[in-house]
């Protein structure tokens, strides 16, 4: 979940220190709303204060410094000591990125407050994703011609096993992973490129 790095299946950043692991207990941390977006917002654009992501996210200081600290008591944020020597706090991620892992520990989760948070999470960021596609779609004709001409919204249908569409997900993250730090942040005429990933089953009748 993302927000700035992919979510994925967790066998693809098992290893990888800068992603986040969730389990049950940290879950119960991340399910709220609010919280997802503090953490999206920290990890997309660096740094805040709780005033400032209060600014950004159309929320009260209250609020915002509220669900930090319990975003900071799972792990998932951190003070920044490079920024916090006045009176306000600074926040920063922890992390660039979360996995679930294994999905099937948490739908299947014995307690149902387990399985409600989930529930909490995945549709948040189900939400967030149209969401960014929607803004995108309304503000597309302000972009440079050059932007028009290299956007995409598409959607596949093919039949597959589960072996065959974890390959499939793990692939995709590979290619997407591939195209990091090739752009220099200072890069005149780019910009951070949001892609979504989907993959699920239908049914065929």
């Amino acid at each position: 979940m993302s927000p700035n790095e992919p979510e994925g299946p967790p066998t693809r950043y098992a290893d990888d220190p800068r992603i986040h692991h969730i389990d049950a207990h940290s879950l119960r941390g991340l399910a709220h709303p609010l919280r997802m977006r503090l953490l999206n917002a920290l990890r997309e654009f660096g740094p805040a204060t709780a005033s400032g992501l209060a600014g950004r996210l159309g929320e009260s200081s209250g609020a915002t410094s509220y669900h930090l600290r319990q975003l900071a008591a799972y792990g998932f944020v951190e003070d920044d000591p490079e920024r916090g020597k006045g009176r306000e706090r600074w926040w920063r991620a922890t992390h660039s990125g979360t996995v679930f892992g294994p999905s099937t520990d948490f739908m299947r989760h014995a307690d149902p407050e387990v399985r409600g948070a989930i529930g909490v999470v995945l549709h948040e960021l189900a939400t967030t994703h149209a969401q960014e596609l929607n803004t995108w779609l309304g503000t597309m004709r302000e972009w440079p011609e050059e932007w028009l001409r290299s956007w995409d919204v598409s959607d596949f249908k093919v039949r597959l096993t589960p072996e065959l569409s974890l390959e499939l997900a793990e692939k995709i993250h590979d290619l997407v992973n591939s195209y990091r730090g090739r752009v220099p942040d200072d890069t005149e005429g780019s910009a951070v490129v949001r892609t979504h990933l989907h993959i699920f089953p239908r049914p065929t009748d």
